[in-house]
């Protein structure tokens, strides 16, 4: 079985792409499909920005694909970055660029009162007009300082509640079982079962 999956964001790819295969799925890229059109994101939720995406890239290519949109929802700044997290400190702005803004944000937000959850919603879009919904989060806190090298985005930030350890330390595996991304996708491989009878 082979899927689109709307994504540019190289790290992103290579998880999704990892997690997809874990269900048999191939999953290719805009550059290995030769889209170069990108859809502007003007949804108002995530869920509506991965349709976006999944219909733009389905039209394209003719193919079954998966876009997901996800961001960071932090509750001391009324659940900012938000839609916005790719962008929330302008458009051509590094992780680490975001990061040091989000810190600053919160910079008199004390311990106990810096809860957050990332959010992933994914959609499918098929060419005879179904579409797949499915979301995950993942509940955590902001740290006062990034900690460790792994991951990608808000991950070195990010403490994921039950493990204590920020997504930048947390291995491959373990990060995919517990990450927003690998809580959505296996509900999206569950869906995918139930409509092909596998």
């Amino acid at each position: 079985m082979k899927f689109l999956i709307a994504t540019n964001n190289e790290d992103k790819l290579k998880e999704i792409r990892h997690i997809l295969a874990q269900f048999g799925i191939e999953g290719i890229s805009l550059k290995e499909a030769g889209v170069t059109s990108k859809p502007e994101e003007t949804g108002a939720t995530f869920e509506d920005n991965a349709r976006i995406k999944a219909l733009s890239g389905m039209e394209a290519t003719g193919l079954p694909t998966v876009a997901d949109d996800s961001g960071l929802m932090v509750e001391a700044l009324h659940g900012a970055p938000g839609v916005y997290s790719a962008r929330y400190a302008g458009e051509n702005a590094t992780d680490s660029d975001r990061i040091n803004k989000l810190l600053y944000e919160m910079r008199d937000v004390p311990a106990g009162a810096r809860d957050a959850k990332f959010v992933c919603a994914i959609c499918c879009a098929f060419p005879d007009g179904n579409i797949i919904n499915a979301h995950g989060e993942c509940e955590g806190s902001i740290a006062f300082a990034p900690q460790g090298k792994g991951g990608f985005g808000y991950d070195p930030i990010f403490i994921e509640k039950t493990t204590g350890k920020s997504f930048a330390l947390l291995a491959g595996e373990e990060k995919d079982r517990l990450s927003h991304r690998g809580k959505a996708l296996a509900q999206f491989a569950k869906l995918l079962h139930k409509r092909f009878g596998a």
